[in-house]
């Protein structure tokens, strides 16, 4: 058996953004990996889901689901999956919790990747959550993480035993750029844009904080921007 047939598994929840991209890498050191996708009625849906493939790839990703749970579109309350609803300019001091949020996303796919993690036999579940230096969503706070493994240690199997690993938490996004860049991460083969597909809007908060953060990091951002602002 090879090195690296050894290693336990984890479950890795692949948007194909940036933050979850650099929470493969850093799964990958640890772990054999399993990707998870959830199309959830976004408006990039199919850029972000051409974005999990190359990713996957990349990194061999030994197992793979895309699950498709357009509920959350159905139910709406986002400007990500209510075309009626504009995807506003981005505000980086904002400190309310903005439009762009999708109501208990994380719940939803969380409960799905435990699902899987518990068919799999998978020791972790990666999530790139980033709560000190992102959009305020309440999803992605660590006291939202420890409820829900809470959740999954009474849910599952006694045998089960699968945590919630958020590695990126407390990261600023310079220093998830920094992190990527150390890791060799394919900051090219990523998504982050909230409306466009063929070429990054510049324009919304997900886009402000990736050039930001790559601003910061003095590094420069190989997507292509219909506009690319000082940040």
């Amino acid at each position: 058996m090879t090195e690296a047939a050894q290693l336990p598994l984890a479950v890795v929840l692949l948007s194909g953004g940036m933050d979850s991209t650099v929470c493969m890498a850093i799964a990958g050191k640890e772990y054999r990996l399993a990707a998870l996708h959830v199309n959830y009625g976004q408006r990039t849906q199919e850029r972000e889901l051409q974005s999990f493939h190359d990713i996957a790839d990349y990194y061999n990703a030994e197992h793979r689901l895309v699950v498709d749970i357009s509920h959350l579109a159905a139910i709406g309350g986002s400007c990500l999956t209510d075309r009626a609803i504009d995807v506003p300019q981005p505000d980086l001091n904002a400190n309310d919790i903005p439009i762009s949020y999708v109501p208990f996303r994380n719940a939803n796919i969380l409960a799905i990747a435990t699902s899987w993690a518990e068919v799999l036999g998978a020791a972790a579940l990666f999530i790139g959550a980033v709560q000190d230096d992102s959009s305020g969503y309440p999803d992605c706070r660590e006291e939202f993480f420890a409820a829900f493994q809470q959740v999954i240690n009474t849910g599952t199997k006694p045998e089960t035993q699968c945590h919630i690993r958020t590695p990126l938490l407390h990261f600023t996004k310079q220093q998830i750029v920094e992190k990527g860049i150390e890791l060799g991460v394919p900051f090219e083969k990523t998504w982050s844009c909230y409306q466009g597909e063929t070429i990054a809007c510049g324009e919304c908060d997900s886009c402000a904080l990736r050039l930001r953060g790559f601003a910061r990091a003095g590094a420069h951002d190989p997507l292509p921007y219909n506009h690319r602002p000082d940040y």
